[in-house]
């Protein structure tokens, strides 16, 4: 019995997908699981899976197409197996409430009085469309939808600004001019340094990392604390234990040290793993670490669900394949939803102080910076007044930067977390 190939539900906003490209033809072999189309979404650049083995019979969507979440887009079955039946229609559409209403049109000044044209039915306005008009002052009955049933997309809008942005408006007549007076030829343009500069256009990634930072920012009250770690106990635990993960196939990195450090720090403080909402706090009592990661188009936050129940050993084998699936385009949409909060290491570049933007709607983000040697001192006696048991050291340090929330904590509760995870840093055990 043939078997639907369904256009996925890519979280609970995403209503919709496009057909990327379609990674067999008709007639192919496909085994289960294995990628059979790519899908772009507002919120991901994901492979979707065969859900049987067989031969892809029917594609009924093409390349390009926008297709609703739970709508039929092909159907695998076996070789010589008949198509019954016409194409299988989408779900009827449910109604959903707004999340934010479309912004009232732009009202313009006229000399003359329009007759008013009747409203075109915008459907539903996602809550990344609405702030872009906002911020835009786009009227969205002028933004034509390609969407299911012209229903306006980010594309679209997007597509909209630009191209007005790009149209430059020339006035009919000058406002002081009076009629009949000869007017003054305009003078000639200066050359423009079209030759020195070029356009580059965003890539999608990169729109959607702006949009999210900057909603980030007028979100939550950010603010930034630093502390400095000495990394003795870590470096010596991993050199005894790196080649040991290595024979296993693992790459022991100081990442799985960080993860470990902060789930300490978020049970010693766990307003830090909350979330704020207008009815109040919400507490999470799983711990879900995004871990920032460097793609070549810009930054993907790939997740790490209930990373409170890995080993070292695990988390260190997790971040690998995370790390490595991210870079090649091959993370699931799950995979990227659902932090609780996030770690990410700014010091790979030699970054020695950063402070991170809060990944929404975490309370905090940890920033890493790049771990050097550097002579400290090491006091056994009162730690600010001089001793005789004073003495310099070399160490392996680094600096740590904990951006937060300040509606959800204050000064004292965010050093207290930070604290803890220097101490879990230092007091990391040693081997044997």
């Amino acid at each position: 019995m043939a078997t639907n190939v369904i256009m996925p539900q890519f979280g609970e906003s995403v209503v919709e997908g496009t057909i990327s490209r379609w990674l067999v033809q008709e007639g192919d072999a496909v085994d289960r699981l294995t990628a059979l189309m790519e899908v772009s979404t507002d919120k991901v650049d994901t492979e979707v899976p065969a859900p049987a083995s067989g031969v892809l019979l029917k594609i009924y969507y093409p390349e390009g197409s926008t297709v609703a979440a739970g709508t039929v887009v092909a159907l695998i079955g076996q070789p010589g197996e008949s198509l019954a039946g016409p194409l299988p229609a989408p779900p009827p559409p449910t109604l959903e409430v707004r999340e934010e209403a479309p912004p009232p049109p732009i009202l313009e000044a006229r000399e003359e009085a329009r007759p008013p044209r009747p409203a075109r039915d915008l459907g539903r306005i996602s809550p990344i469309v609405a702030r872009i008009a906002r911020e835009h002052q786009v009227d969205l009955h002028q933004v034509p939808g390609t969407g299911r049933d012209g229903r306006i997309t980010k594309k679209d809008i997007l597509a909209y600004v630009e191209g007005r942005d790009q149209a430059a408006p020339v006035p009919a007549s000058l406002p002081d001019e009076a009629p009949g007076q000869p007017t003054a030829a305009p003078a000639p343009l200066a050359p423009g340094p079209a030759l020195d500069e070029e356009l580059v256009p965003f890539s999608r990634l990169r729109r959607l990392i702006a949009d999210h930072m900057v909603l980030s920012k007028r979100t939550s009250p950010h603010v930034t604390t630093f502390m400095e770690a000495d990394l003795t106990a870590v470096v010596a635990h991993r050199q005894a234990h790196r080649a040991e993960l290595a024979a296993a196939g693992v790459e022991l990195t100081y990442t799985p040290y960080f993860l470990q450090a902060v789930l300490a720090g978020l049970k010693a403080v766990p307003q830090a793993n909350a979330m704020w909402r207008d009815d109040g706090l919400l507490l999470r009592r799983r711990y879900h670490i995004g871990m920032a990661t460097a793609v070549p188009d810009g930054l993907l936050v790939p997740v790490i669900h209930d990373a409170g129940d890995y080993s070292l050993q695990g988390l260190a084998r997790k971040v690998n394949d995370l790390a490595r699936r991210a870079r090649a385009g091959q993370l699931q949409p799950a995979e990227i939803q659902g932090a609780t909060f996030t770690v990410t290491n700014h010091g790979t570049s030699g970054s020695l102080f950063a402070t991170p933007i809060i990944n929404q709607p975490n309370t905090g983000i940890l920033g890493v910076g790049a771990i050097q040697k550097r002579a400290v001192v090491i006091s056994r006696g009162h730690p600010i007044e001089p001793s005789a048991e004073d003495y310099l050291a070399i160490r392996p340090m680094v600096y740590l930067s904990f951006t937060f929330d300040h509606r959800v904590l204050d000064g004292a509760s965010a050093d207290h977390f930070l604290m803890t995870v220097r101490q879990a840093l230092e007091g990391w055990p040693r081997p044997a």
